[in-house]
């Protein structure tokens, strides 16, 4: 019986290794993460990738969608944003993500379920 108690903990412990090293990358977060999942979180530090405009956001391994995309009209993030991130807070509940920062900048986003790439490549 302690056998068979120690081989189950051993199996425990030989899974949890073997996802832990399925953690993406440490590169910026902006549109790019790590996790499938969009359950209730506190605001984490991101990258808002604005390069082409602020249409989407890849959040938890989530794609997500502006509800109010933002342009300059030419293609560019609006004047007073970072190009090609801005630096902000991203705060995930449910189907809902919202960037905030520190010059006053929100955007809310909502989840593509189902999503496994973005909508538009910017050049």
């Amino acid at each position: 019986m302690a056998i068979r108690c120690i081989l189950g903990i051993a199996a425990a412990a030989a899974a949890l290794a073997v996802l832990g090293g399925c953690a993406m990358p440490a590169t910026p977060q902006s549109n790019v993460p790590a996790s499938p999942t969009t359950s209730a979180a506190s605001g984490v530090p991101f990258a808002l990738f604005t390069h082409c405009g602020i249409y989407e956001a890849q959040v938890q391994g989530s794609f997500f969608v502006a509800d109010e995309p933002l342009d300059d009209g030419n293609g560019n993030p609006p004047a007073g944003w970072g190009n090609p991130y801005q630096p902000g807070i991203m705060t995930v509940g449910g189907q809902r993500a919202v960037f905030h920062d520190d010059s006053g900048h929100t955007v809310t986003f909502h989840e593509r379920a189902g999503a496994t790439s973005f909508l538009r490549t910017c050049s």
